[in-house]
């Protein structure tokens, strides 16, 4: 769970939230992992999305590989995507490794742009 300070949002500020969650999303999907021609999003590599009431937005996500040569340059765009998303005030990621990543996260969009369908 990313979100330190947990808030009960009601129907009202769920249905309020969601078209913002939705935007949230499309931006994740123009975010590309820099070795694999897939969006971060169809990846699996984000694990969690919250956004509260202030509509700060609390990202949890890992990278294909511990080790990935260009994570700040990855992290950085996801920060700048969401961030730039109308009505988003701000965007805390978390990078995690735990699950680790497998081939099972993918979306079945990813795995026919990948061929593994």
């Amino acid at each position: 769970m990313v979100q330190q300070d947990k808030e009960v949002l009601s129907a009202e500020d769920l249905k309020e939230l969601s078209p913002l969650y939705s935007n949230v999303v499309l931006a994740l999907k123009q975010v590309y992992d820099p070795e694999i021609p897939v969006n971060i999003y169809d990846l699996g590599l984000i694990y969690e999305i919250q956004i509260n009431k202030k509509r700060e937005v609390y990202i949890e996500m890992t990278f294909t590989a511990p080790n990935c040569p260009m994570a700040d340059e990855v992290l950085a765009e996801v920060q700048k995507s969401v961030e730039d998303v109308p009505g988003v005030t701000s965007c805390h990621i978390e990078l995690v490794f735990e699950p680790a990543w497998d081939q099972s996260m993918l979306s079945d969009e990813a795995r026919v742009d990948l061929g593994l369908d």
